[in-house]
């Protein structure tokens, strides 16, 4: 299974920028499977950083959940659909299995073969004996199936009705036998069966049967082999006795005539969680996988599969909250966090895992300080990475958020990357305005937390702007996407903070219970909108001052 670093929805540049540097981090730690991802789209600043940074963006995730396609059986014991009885008999019996998918040459799914399906190529359910004789069979399969020299006549390799005859009767019964088959226009799918019996041989060659079969290990005469040559007869000459090889011809009949196509395919996107429920009651034992679109068979799962499925692994950056945290979360097996935020929400593990949460500016500064406790250097373009969601949630060491810790780790990392902090930081907020190229829409969910908090559930945008022009021609529009957000949601409050971050003021916008508005410890100005003067943390100011109004709202 796979192990990503992910950060919480609607990814902040802290978010991303940490998942790359510790995902790093583990690959040089040995963890060479480790990869970076995030659950949102990149903010337009994150971009700007990891594009000067030389960086991919982190692969997208929607959902850790397990899938068919992660947990099938690629080590398929499968078989073509041009293959004979006897091969897929043989591969069922060595391998031990009762049921086998059956592909085409592109490897795309025929069908699923069972074991009492193989069965009635030996044997029809109409046991008349005019029913047995008859059959669809390819004389290069029979050929092959009996191990024979091929003589006379061109093989052809195309099915065909054929009539098996043995020619183990008088000679007039075997003529009589051939001459009504010419009468009704059957000859040519005749195959004939004998041993060292040169007249019958030499019979079923001149009324021009399909086929003569000699067993035994017998020779054929010359004069006899010219004629089965102009007479277009097929002559194979095999080691077999007649009994044996009259059961090996039908065991020549290609799998494809016992084929059940009416089975449970399992797509490979397919949840695990979805499948066990749904293949519960299924009859069938065995289901193959498949490419959705071009039927490729990927493998296959058992019911036995879903019992306890692996998980994938992950590595929580930036939040420990489920309800901020990829969808499919619970699903996956979380083996560290690492975090500046409170603890909350419902995250379990069954076994003990690393958990790091310290009260600093930013997860960015807990990850550059573990590679300074593994004594492994960081890469210059990680180094800005981290910069980044430093500067980003410090506002430059500027928010009360700030620490000891984050001052000396950003001086550190700034000699790393060869950067001047406050020219970085000026950079950074520069190359994307949400408010200036974004929908409303987009800049609320471009950075947003939700949380839960004595009942209540809150959603929280922060927006970052140098400079707060662009907000009265936005305030519109804005307190509709809240308002929206409500009604999609079901929050009991949404906020939107737009903080200019050179003044450190705040703005407030928001919607949902009047009484938890009502609340809030801020100046509310005539238009509805929160001033918040000196407020530029949504972890420290903000969610704080929402926590006592819930309270206050609780007791009222």
């Amino acid at each position: 299974m796979p192990l990503y670093v992910i950060g919480h929805k609607n990814p902040d540049t802290d978010a991303i920028c940490s998942a790359i540097g510790y995902a790093d981090l583990l690959q040089k730690k040995g963890q060479v499977g480790a990869l970076p991802a995030r659950c949102g789209a990149v903010p337009t600043r994150t971009a700007w950083v990891l594009e000067k940074a030389g960086m991919e963006k982190p692969l997208l995730l929607d959902d850790v959940s397990a899938t068919a396609e992660m947990i099938c059986r690629r080590d398929v014991v499968k078989v073509s659909d041009d293959a004979t009885f006897l091969e897929a008999y043989e591969l069922m019996l060595s391998e031990k299995v009762r049921s086998i998918p059956v592909v085409n040459a592109q490897n795309q799914l025929c069908g699923l073969l069972k074991y009492l399906d193989l069965l009635q190529l030996l044997m029809p359910i109409d046991t008349e004996p005019e029913s047995v004789r008859r059959m669809i069979a390819c004389p290069e399969k029979i050929a092959g199936t009996l191990g024979a020299k091929v003589e006379g006549a061109a093989l052809k390799g195309q099915e065909r009705e054929i009539i098996q005859l043995v020619g183990a009767s008088s000679v007039d019964t075997v003529q009589k036998r051939l001459e009504l088959a010419t009468e009704v226009g059957e000859i040519k799918s005749y195959v004939v069966i004998c041993g060292d019996r040169p007249i019958i041989q030499r019979t079923a060659i001149e009324y021009g049967v399909c086929m003569l079969v000699v067993t035994g290990g017998f020779e054929v005469s010359e004069d006899l082999i010219q004629a089965s040559k102009e007479n277009g007869v097929v002559i194979l000459r095999c080691k077999q006795d007649t009994a044996t090889a009259s059961k090996l011809i039908r065991c020549s009949r290609m799998v494809s005539h016992a084929l059940d196509d009416n089975i449970t395919r399992v797509m490979a996107h397919d949840s695990v969680k979805v499948l066990r429920d749904g293949l519960a009651s299924e009859k069938q034992d065995l289901f193959p996988v498949i490419q959705p679109g071009d039927n490729r068979l990927m493998g296959v799962i058992s019911k036995s599969d879903l019992i306890d499925p692996p998980r994938i692994r992950l590595v929580m950056v930036d939040h420990n909250e489920y309800s901020q945290a990829v969808e499919g979360v619970e699903h996956a097996e979380v083996i560290e966090v690492i975090d500046h935020h409170r603890l909350a929400g419902d995250l379990v593990s069954s076994e003990p895992i690393r958990y790091i949460n310290e009260p600093v500016g930013s997860s960015c500064t807990l990850v550059a300080r573990e590679y300074r406790y593994a004594g492994i250097d960081i890469p210059r373009e990680v180094a800005m990475c981290l910069i980044a969601g430093m500067v980003s949630d410090t506002l430059n060491l500027t928010s009360p958020t700030t620490t000891n810790l984050d001052r000396e780790v950003l001086e550190w990392l700034c000699g790393i990357a060869s950067v001047d902090a406050a020219e970085f930081t000026h950079d950074f907020f520069a190359s994307g305005s949400l408010l200036a190229h974004n929908t409303a829409d987009e800049a609320i969910n471009a950075d947003r937390k939700v949380f839960e908090e004595n009942g209540a559930r809150v959603s929280i945008s922060h927006v970052e702007e140098s400079g707060l022009d662009l907000f009265s021609g936005r305030k519109e529009d804005l307190a509709a996407a809240l308002d929206a957000l409500i009604e999609l949601k079901g929050y009991d409050l949404a906020l939107l903070i737009v903080t200019d971050i050179n003044s450190h003021h705040s703005l407030l916008l928001g919607s949902g219970d009047a009484q938890i508005m009502n609340a809030l410890n801020f100046e509310r100005d005539a238009e509805g909108v929160f001033q918040a003067p000196g407020v530029v943390s949504r972890k420290k100011q903000v969610f704080p001052a929402v926590c006592q109004a819930i309270r206050i709202a609780s007791h009222s």
